[in-house]
């Protein structure tokens, strides 16, 4: 069969890995830093070289620039192009010269760092198992599953910065763009989706065990509305509520804290202050700082009118999963995984997901639709639960309440 090898597996050809390779140099390497522009350098391939060296696997030839805040390393610019351009080969050539990761090998020499990327960019984006995305890049199923873990921690150490709450220049966008929705002072809106996975072998299985009778991980994720991920928090069993998921996430200790919502507070009709919230659906209880639906029947006007303008926001979450999901698949279907690592690969896609945002990259939508057996287009399940049994606002506090109605009231006049 043309383009698999002797067992039936799909072998990819020299074109197609050579742009695998280019979209693995192009992603990890087009990050701008900061005020200070394009001067920084050094960037994923270099730092999970470097954690090659920590463990004894060779010396590789290291350049680092530090400075801003943090000392934080950025890399420079690569411009995303076809595979001719000089820039992209240059850039993928000197990689080479890093060395390979350790322990990542093929009958014992060390493989091209960028191959490594680039290997574990198209397991996250294909879903493909170790056992047939492997060979595909001239490795075995051990290297595979050693070049996701090192990409993965080599991802979350210079790129971590990359799901942060929003400061500065970038919070004032923030901030407008929930206000021209109706929503002053808003900072987001969460949700959560699951991510299926087979049967765990090591854990208690029932704990995994959903409401739609699946196996499955939870993820609890903050957007705004251009679906950047603000915040991520990862692997909790999939029987856990919403609910219980926020409250065990940083984001309610930040609150507590005062560290979420650290701007100067805005009164709305009704000398009702605040100083930020995220939106969220009735999984969620109502608070002071996660605003949800009226709902019920026989809505009043304006309780139509805000949950109307609340779930058009809210719908940004659902988009974001779709984008995420579907461009990197392997998150999408129901896979084998290391229940103990799932929820570093996840933030790194999520990672992922903020830098294609950044540099433009467009998403189909049509990979969110497949024909099932019967010829029917229907859409993929992207793992959001609707809550069973929805939180109503008669279990809000007297705070919660006074914020909910305080914001209807501001729609009015809009």
């Amino acid at each position: 069969m043309e383009g698999c090898d002797g067992d039936g597996r799909a072998v990819l050809s020299r074109m197609k890995k050579t742009t695998v390779t280019a979209a693995a140099v192009d992603v990890c390497s087009s990050i701008p830093s900061g005020e200070g522009g394009w001067a920084h350098e050094g960037n994923a391939f270099e730092a999970a070289a470097e954690a090659s060296t920590a463990e004894g696997v060779g010396h590789p030839r290291l350049h680092y620039h530090f400075g801003g805040p943090g000392s934080a390393v950025r890399c420079n610019r690569v411009r995303c192009a076809s595979s001719g351009d000089a820039t992209l080969v240059d850039k993928a050539e000197s990689c080479r010269d890093l060395g390979g990761f350790a322990g990542v090998t093929f009958y014992g020499e060390p493989l091209e760092t960028e191959q490594i990327v680039a290997y574990t960019l198209y397991r996250w984006a294909t879903g493909e198992s170790y056992d047939n995305s492997t060979s595909s890049f001239g490795m075995g199923r051990a290297s595979g599953v050693r070049a996701v873990c090192n990409v993965t921690t080599a991802m979350l150490r210079v790129y971590g910065d990359k799901i942060s709450w929003p400061t500065g220049v970038r919070k004032h966008v923030v901030l407008r763009a929930f206000l021209d929705k109706g929503f002053p002072i808003c900072h987001g809106a969460v949700d959560c989706t699951h991510i299926y996975v087979d049967k765990p072998a090591n854990a208690p299985s029932e704990n995994y065990f959903d409401c739609k009778h699946r196996f499955s991980v939870i993820v609890q994720v903050v957007v705004d509305l251009d679906q950047r991920v603000l915040d991520a928090f990862v692997g909790y069993p999939g029987n856990c509520h919403d609910i219980r998921v926020i409250q065990l996430s940083s984001l309610s200790g930040r609150v507590e804290e005062g560290m979420l919502f650290r701007g100067p507070p805005v009164t709305l009709p009704g000398g009702v202050r605040t100083n930020g919230y995220i939106l969220g659906d009735n999984g969620y209880p109502p608070s002071e700082w996660v605003v949800v639906l009226y709902r019920g029947i026989n809505q009043h006007p304006d309780e139509e009118r805000f949950d109307t303008k609340q779930k058009v926001a809210r719908l940004v979450v659902e988009r974001a999963f779709g984008r995420l999901k579907g461009m990197w698949r392997l998150f999408l279907r129901t896979h084998k995984t290391n229940l103990d690592t799932l929820p570093q690969q996840f933030t790194v896609v999520c990672i992922l997901h903020n830098i294609l945002l950044d540099t433009g990259i467009e998403f189909d939508e049509n990979l969110l639709w497949e024909v099932d057996e019967n010829g029917v287009r229907r859409r993929l399940d992207l793992g959001i639960h609707h809550p069973p049994q929805p939180v109503t606002m008669l279990t809000s506090t007297h705070a919660a309440h006074t914020l909910h109605n305080a914001l209807a009231e501001r729609m009015k006049h809009m």
